[in-house]
């Protein structure tokens, strides 16, 4: 399956770009397939570079408002200076990898409303850059996220929003300029709790997980325990029961503050 969109048409007579995804699926960690196709004009063109990378749109805090802002956070260079033949067809294969701390976009097959991450097209002809459309991609979770994933909803917590923050999550290995926060609405029996957010920040070996608790209005009171955060081994979290160790963690908070 492919995604053809037409990126730029450069003037007059000049080529035409289009990018093609081999597969819009991947994961953390992965790489997305693809060719960038560039169809000569009327005249031979000039191309000093081509660039492809992975474009998110993610909120950005300030002067008491939040506004959206395009963060490129990845970019791969896949052809130095060439010319494009009148007519000609000229097909730039590529494989981009996919940074492992890349947000989750798509839950059991599920968009993630306000998710939007996906491929960019950047030429650069004659001293001026010419960037295209996105092309967007499925980020599936890791076997060790959908885990943790699993845990929620079997312990009955539903699913509510989620999108991305400018910002860094202190103490974690992360290396973007932005993170995840994937928000849940709390089930009854813990009563005292409006909902949980939880924050994904992965490497190749292993990834950690931030948990903060959201307490409902008139509940709230000092102190560090409503935040969580703790390190799962992508290749070895099958040995926890995921459940029981966040019900076992909600419950002791919950029971210290009388929440619940």
């Amino acid at each position: 399956m492919g995604f053809k969109k037409l990126l730029a048409s450069m003037g007059a007579g000049g080529a035409s770009v289009e990018t093609e995804l081999t597969e819009s699926n991947v994961v953390p960690g992965g790489v997305v397939q693809g060719e960038v196709r560039l169809q000569g004009g009327s005249v031979n063109q000039q191309i000093q570079g081509l660039n492809v990378g992975l474009q998110a749109r993610v909120e950005v805090e300030g002067n008491d408002q939040e506004i959206k802002q395009d963060i490129e956070f990845t970019k791969q260079s896949i052809g130095g200076a060439f010319e494009v033949q009148a007519g000609a067809t000229h097909v730039v294969p590529f494989g981009l990898e996919i940074p492992w701390e890349t947000p989750i976009t798509i839950i059991d097959g599920q968009p993630l409303r306000g998710m939007n991450i996906g491929v960019t097209t950047e030429l650069d002809i004659a001293r001026a850059l010419d960037s295209g459309d996105l092309d967007p991609i499925n980020v599936h979770p890791l076997p060790a996220q959908q885990a943790i994933l699993d845990a929620f909803i079997q312990l009955g917590f539903r699913f509510k929003a989620a999108d991305m923050e400018r910002g860094h999550i202190r103490g974690t290995r992360q290396r973007l300029p932005f993170y995840q926060e994937i928000e849940f609405f709390a089930p009854s029996q813990y009563r005292g709790l409006n909902q949980v957010e939880l924050s994904f920040v992965a490497d190749d070996r292993e990834m950690d997980v931030i948990l903060e608790m959201d307490k409902k209005p008139g509940l709230f009171g000092e102190g560090s325990d409503s935040f969580r955060a703790f390190k799962v081994g992508l290749g070895d979290f099958q040995g926890t029961d995921w459940s029981a160790y966040l019900n076992q963690w909600l419950a002791e908070v919950g029971g210290r503050r009388n929440w619940f």
